[in-house]
């Protein structure tokens, strides 16, 4: 527990049937941890398969480039003259099929598959910067347009439909529900205790090492007390509480990190992930609020696998995680030195 002018941090877990019952520090969500359900079986198909279904997906790939400019759409209205924003190899768009507002994608790469270990930061930092300022761009066309979303799911069992390396980026006028309950457990903590959360999270981390993993100038990268998914990383950014905020030195820091986040994920067998941002909102400097980011793994494409998420996660928002944190961060610090 970390007490701080009379209030704590508390990292409660308790243990039952050999189960530990974790609850996340700031927000209380329950997280169930049994490092015995990893033997389960959860891939019984050939991970051979995985070629078989990138080449097929080439065949007729939208994002490809040879189809992009036919297949996929264009901005439109003012400020859009271009039709779609262009840096590196980052493609920006809108989204065909959209699940909120403002809601684009962002082609990573021109290569039609990438293995975790082979994004370079060239890509990574185009992609993030063109998504940044396309979220500020719709924010100056629409001012109610005030909460930012990056996100990215790699391969189909992330929820990616594409296998072609894309992002999304969102720029809402409501944030989501979780994004709401964070503002609001963050405001409450800075006006009990007098400090950000997210630094004392990262001070206290650091001082323990159960879960730490690296500190930088911009960032830091710990792995949940309380994860809602599989090997779950926070990047924990210094001075920031909005993706919007984000300058070319905090970018090129959190596109190292995911670097070496994923080719630590590819080294202990990770195939699949979900990568999201927690922001705060455009032009409000929430002094109390840090934006961070979670990357979560997801079941390896190919074959038949068992789903990694269940009843108890979807219906009852009580997340079954079958891996203890401080073994994610002994594996991935070594990397970071």
């Amino acid at each position: 527990m970390l007490a701080r002018q009379g209030f704590v941090m508390e990292f409660k877990k308790t243990v039952r049937n050999g189960v530990e019952y974790r609850f996340d520090p700031l927000t209380g969500h329950q997280s169930r941890i049994n490092p015995q359900r990893a033997g389960r079986l959860r891939n019984a198909g050939d991970r051979g398969g995985l070629a078989a279904v990138v080449a097929d997906s080439a065949r007729t790939c939208p994002f490809c480039h040879e189809r992009v400019e036919e297949k996929t759409p264009c901005f439109t209205g003012e400020g859009w003259q271009e039709g779609r924003i262009g840096r590196g190899e980052t493609l920006l768009f809108p989204n065909a099929n959209p699940f909120g507002e403002n809601h684009a994608v962002g082609i990573i790469s021109r290569a039609h598959f990438l293995k975790l270990d082979e994004f370079s930061r060239e890509m990574l930092q185009d992609n993030l910067v063109a998504s940044r300022d396309y979220a500020l761009a719709v924010h100056r066309g629409k001012r109610e347009a005030v909460w930012p979303i990056y996100l990215w799911n790699y391969m189909p069992p992330s929820a990616g439909s594409i296998v072609h390396p894309h992002s999304q980026t969102l720029v809402e006028s409501e944030p989501l529900p979780g994004q709401a309950e964070l503002m609001r457990k963050s405001r409450e903590y800075f006006d009990r205790n007098g400090t950000v959360y997210w630094q004392d999270l990262a001070e206290r981390e650091e001082k323990t090492g159960e879960r730490f993993i690296y500190r930088g100038d911009c960032l830091s990268l710990v792995t949940s007390f309380a994860p809602r998914g599989f090997n779950e990383i926070q990047f924990i950014f210094g001075g920031l509480s909005s993706f919007a905020e984000a300058g070319e030195r905090e970018i090129a820091e959190f596109v190292d990190c995911l670097i070496g986040a994923l080719r630590g994920y590819r080294e202990i067998g990770i195939g699949s992930f979900n990568l999201i941002t927690c922001s705060g909102p455009i032009d409000e400097r929430a002094g109390y609020y840090r934006l961070h980011a979670k990357l979560i793994s997801r079941p390896y494409p190919g074959g038949v696998y068992t789903g990694d998420t269940g009843p108890f996660e979807r219906l009852c928002d009580a997340w079954v995680i079958d891996t203890l944190p401080e073994l994610v961060a002994a594996k991935l610090k070594p990397i970071f030195r």
